[in-house]
């Protein structure tokens, strides 16, 4: 076991995520050449072959496969003990890793970076965004510390905490019969063609089943891969769209041909989460973190 070095295994597992030599060696801060040869080293200590390595293609064999998978929870152990060790000196300060949604980042981060910077003035958040099943599999691997989601998501080893619930709003062109009104209901939007994100993006899934009762539309031949796509799109009357209500607000809501109004009561909303592993060391600045986002998002 003195053998089987903890680099080593990070090593593995960049070459794993990468599929390319280079990359990992950039991904780990070292030269190919080392790369290669602590990679060939481990090999020759486990009897066993990794890598398939041909001249434009790098694969794990099946040993490689499985051994990444355990690499992975090594890692992640290892990681623990540096950040149990941390807590205990400081448990609010150090990097934490942070994803958010695409359809959250971008809408949420304004009205909280200051307030996070106030109350963890120690913390240094290193941020990402990626859809929800990326960044689930991301927390499992233990590539980031806690996601920001819409909920629920399968909990299997994680936990979790509501951090606001965000009504949805409709965008139309602002020559829309709906633009007259000061409200709408579900009900308006009978016969309207729906512009939705591309398949992955839990918010279409949402828009869908908000708009179920109704007699709606979705574009066929068209998807979004951004909510500023769809907002374009309204704007050049193609048709309609939801947008959670952050994303409607300050420069995104005076964004010309666009008019964005609310839903009648009932609203219609998304709830959105924080989303950690359980046997993560970083609990207590999760939740400060949880804290100031549910405080300061809407």
């Amino acid at each position: 076991m003195a053998d089987l070095k903890l680099k080593d295994l990070q090593y593995l597992v960049a070459v794993a995520d990468t599929k390319h030599f280079g990359r990992a060696a950039e991904r780990c801060f070292v030269s190919q050449p080392t790369l290669s040869a602590q990679l060939k080293k481990l090999e020759e200590y486990l009897g066993v072959q990794l890598i398939e390595r041909a001249p434009k293609r790098v694969a794990l064999t099946q040993a490689g496969h499985e051994i990444v998978e355990r690499a992975r929870r090594i890692i992640e152990a290892g990681d623990e003990i540096v950040e149990i060790a941390r807590g205990h000196r400081d448990p609010l300060a150090g990097r934490l890793k942070l994803a958010l949604l695409p359809t959250i980042g971008p809408y949420l981060l304004p009205n909280v970076a200051s307030k996070l910077r106030k109350a963890l003035p120690r913390l240094e958040l290193m941020l990402y965004e990626y859809q929800t099943d990326t960044m689930l599999e991301k927390l499992h691997s233990g590539e980031i510390d806690v996601g920001i989601l819409a909920l629920p998501v399968a909990m299997d080893g994680l936990d979790s905490q509501v951090l606001y619930k965000e009504p949805f709003t409709v965008a139309v062109p602002a020559s829309h019969r709906l633009a007259q009104r000061s409200s709408i209901r579900v009900d308006d939007l009978h016969d309207e063609t729906l512009l939705l994100l591309e398949d992955g993006h839990c918010l279409r899934d949402q828009a869908l089943d908000i708009c179920s009762s109704t007699d709606i539309h979705e574009k066929q031949d068209f998807r979004a891969t951004s909510l500023e796509t769809l907002r374009q799109m309204v704007a050049a009357g193609v048709g309609i769209t939801l947008l959670p209500e952050l994303a409607g607000r300050g420069a995104y809501g005076n964004a010309r041909g666009v008019a964005i109004r609310p839903f009648v009561k009932p609203v219609p909303s998304r709830t959105i989460g924080a989303v950690w592993r359980k046997s993560s060391a970083r609990r207590e600045v999760i939740l400060a973190l949880a804290k100031q986002v549910g405080a300061h998002a809407l």
